[in-house]
């Protein structure tokens, strides 16, 4: 598969900080490569919309749709506890 940043997302990356970017890339990786690989913590957020949402560390999300072979990340941001 493989995976793209809305313009959003691109923004909520540059803004973030660089152990976040890093530990996204990593995880971004393991997207591609396997939504249900242990480390993503991968699962349906917002069924109507279809948007999932995936682990990048304890206190970081990313939120994606999946779109035939491509997933699209929407958003990055701290997940609100």
């Amino acid at each position: 598969m493989k995976w793209l940043l809305t313009h959003r997302a691109w923004q909520d990356y540059r803004g973030a900080p660089a152990s976040v970017q890093k530990a996204f890339d990593k995880q971004v990786g393991l997207l591609a490569e396997n939504l249900r690989h242990p480390s993503l913590r991968a699962k349906k957020y917002d069924q109507a919309n279809d948007i999932w949402q995936a682990r990048i560390n304890r206190d970081w999300r990313f939120y994606f749709q999946v779109q035939r072979d491509t997933y699209t990340i929407v958003s990055i941001i701290p997940h609100p506890k």
